[in-house]
Formats: structure tokens, C-alpha cells, sequence
């Protein structure tokens, strides 16, 4: 698997990241910025980032939770099933506030630029729960450096607070696809249509969908309530969005 484990200095500390390349062919390729879910890093967003990379793209996926130190691949079906360790990672995801999840892509973005095998200036981001809301809060802050924005079952991107993304999509310069999950507090349906009517108000080019069967996660494989179906049909809107922007 062509991964390189790298660090990148941030205004906070050091990030560890992990950089994945296609199995084959050389560079340069487009860049991606891939933000993990509130479970943290561990194998299965490293399959998902190679399966990204394998699309013809430099994917970078950061620690975000650098600043707590180091800590040991989490098991998602143990962490869920435990009312402690649920607590302890809502803790982890609310210590995320909007300055530094722009301050870590800040940083980033210059270590895309960086490097000798990256394609263009411009590159794209995803992300998945705790990360969707990380995609569009980083595409909000550096519209001129991302171009194409993914959200998958991110949570709380239309709320009624002052640091919600959709309060700064105006500013988003590329194309926007999000999807949600039915039954999902984090993303209710009138979250849905705010930000739907945001992105539309700004002329944004967009989709911005719900995928009927499937729930919060479920394009993780190592979650329990991941669904293949629904994940294979991320993969193709992911594939499309980024084949045809980047």
C-alpha cells in the first residue's frame, strides 16, 4: 500500500498525517484533503483513503486529534456501546471549534502545496461525520483553495449558531455535494432545507441529498451501521465530483 506517514507542523503542534498515493502510475495528481470521522484515525479510514487515492488523487488524511497526544486505534463498536467512552469522544469532537479546525486546514493546504507531486493549486476535501462539518467549515475559510467540497453524514452544517457552516457557503468559489443520513440528529431535515436554500441563494452549484436507508455512518466500514449500498453510491457521487472538478 503506497502510505507515508508524515508530520506537519501547525500553529497548535505537530500533526501526524498519513499520504496516500495510487497503487500505480506516477504523479503529480490532484490533491485531496480527507478529514476523519470523531472516532479518530485507525485502519479503516486508511482502506478508505487508499480506495480514494486509487481514483488517481494525493490524499492526505491529518490527525485532528493531535493536540491530545498520542492514542491507540479505537474498536467503533465498543466506543459506541459505552456510555464513558461516547462521552469521551463527544469531548474530543467539541474541542474542534472553528479557529482551529481553519487553523489545522490553514496548514495543510500549505503542506499540499508543498510538495513536487501535487497537480494544480486547487484541491478538494472530504470528510465523514465530525469531518463533513470539517469539509465545508475549511471550504467556508479557504474558498479560493478548494474547489470541490464533500460531506458525508456530517453533522451540524445549518444551526442556529454563529460558527455554522452554511453561514459562510457565499464564499465557496467550487462545486458542493452533501449527503445525509435519514433519522439523524445531527442533520435533521430542516438543516437540510437551510442549507439547501443557502447554497441556492448564493448560486452555489451543489447537491445536497439523503440517502433513504441509511444511517448516521454509513459509509464507514468499521461501524456498525455501515451499509454497503449506500456506501458504494458515496464512492460514485465521490468519484464524480472529483473527476469532474479537479
Amino acid at each position: 500500500m503506497p502510505r507515508t506517514d508524515v508530520s506537519i507542523t501547525t500553529r497548535d503542534g505537530i500533526c501526524p498525517a498519513s499520504v496516500f498515493t495510487p497503487a500505480k502510475g506516477a504523479g503529480p495528481w490532484p490533491a485531496i484533503n480527507f478529514f476523519m470521522d470523531g472516532l479518530g484515525i485507525r485502519p479503516a479510514l486508511w482502506e478508505m483513503g487508499q480506495r480514494l487515492a486509487d481514483g488517481g488523487y494525493l490524499v492526505l488524511l491529518p490527525d485532528l486529534y493531535y493536540r491530545m497526544g498520542s492514542y491507540p486505534p479505537k474498536d467503533p463498536a465498543a466506543v459506541l456501546a459505552d456510555p464513558k467512552a461516547r462521552d469521551e469522544m463527544r469531548s474530543l469532537v467539541m474541542s474542534l471549534d472553528r479557529d482551529r479546525k481553519i487553523s489545522d486546514t490553514g496548514s495543510f493546504i500549505e503542506y499540499l502545496s508543498s510538495r513536487s507531486d501535487i497537480k494544480g493549486d486547487r484541491f478538494g476535501t472530504t470528510g465523514y461525520c465530525m469531518g463533513g462539518n470539517c469539509s465545508l467549515t475549511a471550504a467556508g475559510a479557504f474558498p479560493e483553495r478548494l474547489t470541490a467540497i464533500a460531506s458525508f453524514h456530517g453533522g451540524d452544517l445549518a444551526t442556529d449558531k454563529p460558527d455554522s457552516p452554511h453561514l459562510f457557503v457565499s464564499k465557496f468559489t467550487g462545486r458542493v455535494y452533501v449527503a445525509g443520513a435519514i433519522e439523524d440528529e445531527s442533520f435533521p431535515e430542516a438543516q437540510k432545507q437551510r442549507l439547501e436554500e443557502t447554497l441556492t441563494s448564493a448560486g452555489i452549484d451543489h447537491v445536497v441529498e439523503t440517502y433513504a436507508g441509511a444511517l448516521h455512518g454509513w459509509a464507514v466500514p468499521d461501524l456498525p451501521i455501515y451499509n454497503q449500498a449506500a456506501a458504494e453510491r458515496h464512492w460514485s457521487a465521490t468519484f464524480k465530483l472529483f473527476g469532474e472538478t479537479l
